[in-house]
Parts: structure tokens; sequence; C-alpha cells
């Protein structure tokens, strides 16, 4: 019997290394891709770039600020699309609203007063609706969150919760808000823009956007470069902004009388 000595194969090349890592990397990404097992629920084009995907992904949890705009953005496109939703724990929210935001009222459940056990009744309707949104009342215990995750998971429903939360698939906040259609002491408000960054464990870095939130017909749209509105007050712009980004606006003292 004839034996051969086998050889080590040389180092990879920094080329060929480089290419491995890049297939590598595209077969994770497609592995877990099948593992999440279904598409992304639909949201406004405004909003997509903000999640992971272009959408809202089944099984997954997003922490989202306390902006009840924001919330309903979030889930007018899912129910236009036929998807569900139930809202737990916002006894404030109102219809009108939901329905101006673009959600199908046909297809939206509120739970205004899910009671001390607000978890228990979150997890209940993730078993029936596709998208849920809460606001946790305090901390839930890790356990619990955890067997949500789980249910959420097994049912492909999605989590929509207002405050921090563990594991989220992405994580929403907004500032800069900044309220237009008040000329000079008098007139009516039209619409806020507001500024949301977004943080995923998917992205190297966060993204954010900049967003009328409600623009002036009380839906959502990417705000306009360097602003055709005026703002509260008087706002002052300089030329030394660069094309394409937001002026940060200095507002100066107006007179304001209420309006009831």
């Amino acid at each position: 019997m004839q034996l051969t000595t086998s050889h080590a194969p040389e180092p990879l090349e920094e080329p060929e290394q480089s290419e491995e890592i890049l297939r590598l990397r595209t077969q994770l990404e497609r592995v877990q891709g099948r593992r999440l097992d279904a598409p992304v629920l639909p949201v406004h084009p405004a909003l997509a770039s903000l999640l992971p995907g272009g959408g809202l992904r089944p099984g997954a949890a997003y922490s989202l600020p306390r902006s009840t705009s924001l919330l309903l953005a979030l889930l007018g496109h899912p129910s236009q699309s036929g998807a569900w939703c139930g809202v737990v724990g916002m006894p404030r929210l109102g219809a009108e609203a939901a329905e101006g935001m673009g959600v199908d009222l046909s297809r939206l459940v509120l739970i205004p007063d899910p009671g001390p056990r607000w978890l228990a009744v979150t997890a209940t309707v993730s078993e029936v609706l596709p998208v849920v949104a809460v606001r946790p009342p305090g901390r839930a215990p890790d356990a619990e969150v955890s067997r949500l995750a789980a249910r959420l998971r097994d049912r492909g429903a999605v989590l929509l919760v207002q405050g921090p939360w563990p594991q989220a698939e992405a994580v929403l906040e907004a500032r800069d808000p900044v309220w237009t259609g008040v000329g000079h002491g008098h007139g009516y408000l039209d619409g806020r823009a507001i500024t949301v960054t977004s943080s995923s464990r998917r992205w190297p870095r966060p993204r954010q956007e900049r967003l009328l939130l409600p623009d002036a017909a009380g839906g959502v749209a990417v705000a306009p470069a360097i602003g055709a509105v005026s703002a509260i007050g008087t706002v002052s712009r300089t030329s030394a902004t660069a094309p394409g980004r937001f002026a940060q606006p200095r507002f100066e003292p107006v007179a304001a009388r209420a309006v009831s």
C-alpha cells in the first residue's frame, strides 16, 4: 500500500480572504432571512429606511419613543395591507387621530386599560393579532419578557413598545421637534418636523431621517432639505449650511395669544 503525504493548504491571499469573508457574510444573512420565515410588513416609505429590511419584521419587537404620531404612522400601512393591529394600555389614543394617520379602523383593536396584568394581556393579544403596540406602565420581569419573545417568534407577531425593551430589533428615538404654520404670533399649526434616529444590531451605525409628523395633511412625509416652511417664531438660516442638510432654527420671541 502506497502512502501519500498530505500537504497543508497554503494560506489564502488577501483578496481571496476578503472574498471568502464576504461570501460567508452573505450566506449568513441569507440563512437568517430564511429563519425569520416571512417578509416584513410594509410601512410608509418615509419610515422604511429607519427599519431593518425596510419594514416590520414578524417575530420582532421594536422600542419606540412615547410619540403617538410615530406609533400610528407605523400602524398605518400594515392595517391598510390587511393586518389586524392591537393597542394595549393607551387610554388617550383617539380613533380620529389614528384614522388621520392612515390606520384602518376596521382592523384596529383598542384595549385602553389592561390592568396590572398588562404583559399577560399583550401576550394573549399577540396570539391572534399580527401587530401589537403597548405602553408598559413599568418594567417587566426578564423571564416574562423572554416568554413573550418566544411567543412572538412562534406566532410571527410584531411588538411595538413605547419605551425601552430588551433585544429590540430597532430602537427609534425622536428629537428636535419644530412646529410649522404659525407666523408672527398668529395662524394655525399645520405640521411638525422631527428627527427620528434608529439604532439596530443589524447596522454598524445609527440612521436618521428628518420627518414631517404630522405633515399639513395629517400624515407623515420626509421633511424638505432646507425649509420652505415657516416655523413658530422667526427662523434664522445661514449660508454656511451644507447643501442637503437641515439648518438649525434659532427662535426669537414673538407675541402669542391663546387659541381655544
